[in-house]
């Protein structure tokens, strides 16, 4: 029986494609052992580790998803895959203190809905490997957020559990007293260790004390820090009186240079008394940039006085993504403007907010920690940088992410720093083992037999081949 070159070429595609998918699904044949110290080397950058006080050129490898070893002159043939970083920085995998990431419910004008985004379009690519969700969800609704959003992302998803029980869906909800419930939130958070990681008041409106107090029950019963974002400036409950007698050493203050509740001190322009409460008494300031929460008319004289935040956070949601605030490395970048070093900046988003939240096991890379890692180049130039208000300030310096790797796998390559080149005969690593190190696809060169053009037919293109009769 004869078979036409339509039907061969046909069968010789879905061969191809089929080894595709066979090799991207679940039954992909085991992995040979990896008998190097490595799996991945990250060689030849500047690496800045705030926990281990590390600032120096130093290679890192990587082997089942943890940190090996750290140190100068790692060697490359004890790597199955090494990626070439020098000129870049290194840092631990960036983490969100900030964020709002509870989506797909439907609810329209809700955090708990179409105002949160899905986190994995706006982290990977910006070298953050960890967010926490800032009090989109309470006791009532949180399993719902876990489902739809925590377990089903490649970011690692981590919350706040907002104090009103059902969570951030308006000012109906937000202000309703309640609905405020210390034990019952603190319950709930006591039921997900190392996933509900703080408690949320925010945007409040009345005069009362109750969002704030109930939050440090629930955070006391949880041993969780609780995070504020003040909502409404009200006489009745002053920001001073706020960081003096209702939170406690460990909560954290968001939105810290919004200059909209008492922020700044109006006769110097510096750091308003309360501001200097927060410091003495160890209640941190993040930057919570947001959409209306960061002015240069405040934070840079703030800053300037030499009050620095403790971390740098975006507040991201859809309309902070594309108003000023842009993404945590624009975050950085400002902060970079108005004075922070590039190794300040760094540590506000990796070492100190894993101290805030008490997950200590993150943003380092010591020998047997989790393999997240941000690759970050420093572009030079001239680039507008813009606040809340619409205004900008001018810079020279622009942090780009280059690469993430999560758990010790490359998830984001900006410029294929971790690829081969699309004419070479073989692999600079052993694509079998290519699952040590990366969550792409891999060419599988072999399958090409030799062929330097071999076929590439998308599916469907040619209708499926007949059976003879």
């Amino acid at each position: 029986m004869k078979v036409s070159p339509l039907c061969r070429a046909v069968f010789s595609c879905t061969v191809l494609l089929s080894t595709a998918a066979f090799s991207q699904g679940r039954n992909r044949p085991p992995m040979p052992p990896n008998p190097l110290p490595y799996d991945l080397l990250l060689k030849g950058g500047h690496l800045i580790d705030d926990k281990n006080r590390i600032d120096a050129i130093s290679d890192v490898g990587i082997k089942d998803g943890k940190v090996a070893a750290v140190g100068a002159d790692l060697k490359t043939s004890d790597a199955l895959k090494t990626i070439d970083v020098k000129g870049l920085y290194v840092s631990p995998g960036l983490i969100d203190l900030h964020t709002h990431v509870y989506t797909g419910t439907g609810e329209r004008g809700s955090y708990a809905g179409d105002e949160s985004v899905y986190p994995d379009g706006f982290t990977l690519r910006n070298g953050v490997t960890t967010i926490v969700d800032a009090g989109s969800s309470g006791w009532k609704n949180f399993d719902d957020f876990k489902d739809k959003i925590i377990d089903r992302s490649k970011t690692r998803v981590l919350a706040e559990l907002n104090i009103v029980g059902s969570g951030m869906r308006g000012g109906k909800y937000e202000d309703n007293l309640d609905d405020m419930d210390g034990k019952l939130t603190g319950d709930k958070a006591k039921l997900f260790p190392g996933v509900i990681v703080g408690v949320k008041s925010a945007h409040f409106t009345g005069p009362e004390w109750k969002p704030y107090d109930q939050a440090v029950i629930a955070g006391n019963i949880a041993n969780i820090p609780v995070m504020i974002d003040y909502g409404a400036n009200r006489v009745e409950r002053p920001l001073i009186q706020l960081v003096s007698s209702h939170l406690r050493p460990g909560d954290i203050y968001t939105h810290c240079f919004s200059g909209l509740r008492g922020e700044q001190d109006q006769k110097t322009g510096g750091p308003s008394e309360a501001l200097l409460i927060m410091r003495k008494r160890g209640i941190y300031c993040d930057v919570g940039h947001g959409g209306g929460s960061f002015a240069w008319t405040v934070a840079a004289p703030i800053l300037k006085a030499g009050y620095k935040p403790d971390s740098i956070s975006t507040d991201l949601h859809i309309g902070s993504m594309n108003n000023g605030m842009k993404d945590i490395l624009n975050v950085a970048d400002k902060m970079m403007v108005i004075g922070e070093t590039t190794q300040e900046v760094i540590a506000q988003m990796t070492w100190h907010p894993a101290r805030e939240i008490k997950q200590e096991q993150l943003g380092n890379l010591s020998v047997g920690a989790i393999a997240d890692v941000a690759v970050l180049s420093m572009e030079t130039g001239n680039y507008g940088f813009v606040d809340m208000y619409n205004t900008k300030m001018m810079g020279t310096k622009k942090l780009v992410c280059e690469l993430t790797l999560k758990d010790g796998k490359v998830v984001y390559d900006l410029n294929g720093i971790s690829a081969d080149m699309w004419d070479a005969t073989e692999h600079s690593a052993d694509q079998r083992q290519s699952r040590r190190w990366t969550t792409f696809n891999e060419r599988p060169f072999g399958a090409t037999h030799g062929q330097r053009f071999p076929a590439s037919v998308p599916v469907g293109s040619i209708p499926a081949p007949t059976t003879p009769k």
